[in-house]
């Protein structure tokens, strides 16, 4: 099993944009509750994000619903530092 951070979002509405600041570069996703499940037990799931090298990142929420971020190393070694803040359209 591979480590990694994770942040319940709750629900969030579309257009809301999840910022994520890292402190080197890593696998950053936006998942929903069943797409976290299967991304925390190793199997396939679907998501928005990817691999990020700079900080930070935005994505945004593709439609209303529960969301999760994910943080990972990508498979390498060591710790990472991530801040999350969600901004939400007016």
């Amino acid at each position: 099993m591979f480590e990694f951070l994770r942040r319940d979002l709750g629900h969030l509405p579309q257009g809301s944009v999840v910022e994520v600041a890292i402190d080197k570069q890593a696998n950053v996703v936006l998942l929903d509750d069943l797409n976290f499940q299967a991304y925390q037990g190793g199997g396939r799931w679907s998501g928005c994000g990817g691999w990020y090298v700079e900080s930070p990142v935005r994505i945004a929420v593709p439609h209303s619903g529960r969301w999760n971020v994910a943080i990972d190393l990508g498979g390498g070694s060591g710790q990472i530092r991530a801040s999350i803040n969600v901004l939400t359209p007016a």
